[in-house]
């Protein structure tokens, strides 16, 4: 298992993060979550045209780059460094690796390649109102009749749920209970008795959406009754990204802060000299630096199919959001007055932390999952 990254990753990191400095800085960022969908097509067709961000973990049987899961988090975590609005997450971490996992060989090659440029933007409908992220909160059901399926049921806090073109929704038997009766389907955003509603989120740069399912039609993806294994796989996938995500966003905060009381001063010398602000500095080194640990750890391992990568995601998901909310805390302490105010930039960071605190499941979901993984 490698523990650092190759000349060309690095070179890669860099490359893409001039490129995203450029794209996405904050004055972007806020002009876009202002906005209804949070993105702009002409934008996401331009990344997806110089850069091929999206197709980087695609297999290239089905139109992408054929790199791992490494190459794509270090993507993420650039991303959550600049705050890009795109719907880069729902559509090539949670949709594809459902595709991928769950989808048959005719099905990967009909879907994936669309994913891949940038065409189609997809996303994943599995968590629904409870709030719960795994299967036993899925309440949503399908109809087969005749091999003519329909969903009916609600699904909340999905990524993008407003503004995409196909969406992966789970869904069960009326008369099956956790893992059993589990069927994934994919669903034209466009279809009769779909019905989609903004919710209002305390982070605006990633937009959620609730969406109802009234006997809308659908095609069933992969083999009905089979789900749970893909989801499995495709949970375990996302929740490594969304932790390299949020270490990106965490040194970005760390560095800013860092900079900014370096700049500052009081009493005659930089706030950078006292004592306090020195303390809070090292805390937020130390935190980051192991969460970044915890999540290229993870990466690593899911790249070389080791037995404990699920142990590995729910560790760095736990240490990246525990990393991400207190080094937001901290940024805000330390640039004083002004880091409560909306026109310091230091907010946007604050609230994208909060929001990848609960995603995929927060802090003690996870703890608790490591238990039960060790007890098992």
């Amino acid at each position: 298992m490698k523990f650092s990254f190759t000349e060309e990753q690095d070179e890669f990191r860099f490359g893409l993060r001039r490129f995203l400095e450029d794209k996405s800085p904050s004055t972007e960022v806020r002009r876009l979550m202002a906005t209804p969908d949070g993105w702009e097509r002409e934008q996401w067709s331009k990344i997806n045209t110089e850069l091929g961000l999206t197709a980087v973990a695609i297999p290239e049987a089905y139109g992408g780059h054929g790199f791992g899961l490494s190459e794509q988090c270090i993507i993420l975590e650039e991303m959550g460094r600049s705050l890009l609005c795109a719907p880069y997450f729902g559509s090539a971490v949670l949709a594809t690796s459902a595709i991928l996992y769950a989808g048959t060989e005719a099905q990967k090659k009909e879907l994936l390649p669309g994913i891949a440029s940038g065409d189609t933007v997809a996303t994943l409908a599995f968590t629904e109102e409870n709030g719960l992220w795994d299967n036993s909160g899925i309440a949503t059901v399908f109809e087969n009749k005749n091999q003519h399926y329909s969903i009916s049921g609600t699904k909340s806090f999905v990524l993008d749920g407003n503004t995409a073109d196909l969406i992966i929704v789970l869904a069960r038997t009326p008369d099956s209970k956790n893992d059993e009766g589990l069927s994934l389907f994919t669903v034209d955003a466009k279809a009769s008795g779909l019905r989609k509603d903004l919710l209002k989120s305390v982070d605006e740069t990633r937009k959620l959406a609730r969406i109802h399912f009234d006997q809308v039609p659908a095609k069933i993806l992969g083999t009905e009754g089979t789900a749970a294994g893909p989801m499995k796989k495709t949970m375990t996938r996302s929740i490594i990204c969304l932790a390299n995500e949020m270490v990106g966003g965490a040194e970005r905060l760390r560095e800013d802060a860092l900079e900014y009381v370096k700049m500052r001063m009081q009493f005659g010398r930089s706030i950078a000299s006292f004592q306090v602000t020195k303390h809070k500095a090292t805390d937020m080194l130390a935190d980051v630096e192991l969460a970044k640990s915890a999540a290229y750890f993870a990466a690593a391992a899911f790249d070389d199919d080791d037995d404990e990568t699920e142990e590995a995601a729910s560790i760095a998901k736990a240490a990246s959001s525990e990393a991400y909310m207190q080094t937001a805390i901290h940024s805000i302490q330390m640039h004083g007055g002004i880091g409560f105010t909306w026109d310091n930039d230091t907010h946007l960071w604050f609230k994208r932390a909060k929001s990848c605190e609960v995603f995929l499941g927060d802090p003690a979901h996870h703890h608790e999952k490591m238990m039960t993984i060790w007890d098992a």
